[in-house]
């Protein structure tokens, strides 16, 4: 059987297809076997007031989707927008390989997957920042 693992923490929360779910006093395991369930752990979330960086924005994007709170086709074409134009800024090859594979995962509509691969991105684009800042 196949599907998403989801490790958590006592009393984490993770949004699962609109539903908040708390976890209780003890680490937990759940599997996730609907395909395409829409899953954001909460301690995850970038909260409105924290989209204010390029990357942050289309991980925002992602993130509406899996809360649905975004209408999926028009969220659909902002990430693509979104990761093509990360791609011309982020041009080495482990950012190119993270920029792939949130391409990929958004062609087959798996957001969650192409959230994790875009949030790789964000100690990055810290540090460029940064620089660019001193």
């Amino acid at each position: 059987m196949s599907g998403l693992v989801l490790k958590l923490s006592p009393k984490e929360r993770v949004l699962i297809n609109g539903a908040v779910i708390e976890n209780g006093d003890r680490r937990s395991r759940l599997l996730i076997i609907t395909p395409n369930a829409n899953i954001l752990r909460l301690r995850d979330a970038i909260h409105p007031e924290e989209v204010n960086t390029p990357v942050r924005r289309v991980c925002y994007v992602a993130q509406l989707i899996l809360s649905g709170d975004a209408d999926i086709q028009d969220a659909h074409k902002q990430l693509l927008t979104g990761i093509e134009q990360l791609s011309q800024v982020l041009t080495d090859i482990d950012s190119r390989e993270k920029l792939n594979e949130a391409t990929q995962a958004v062609l087959s509509e798996q957001y969650y997957q192409a959230l994790k691969a875009l949030r790789v991105l964000l100690p990055r684009e810290e540090r460029l920042l940064a620089v660019q800042n001193s």
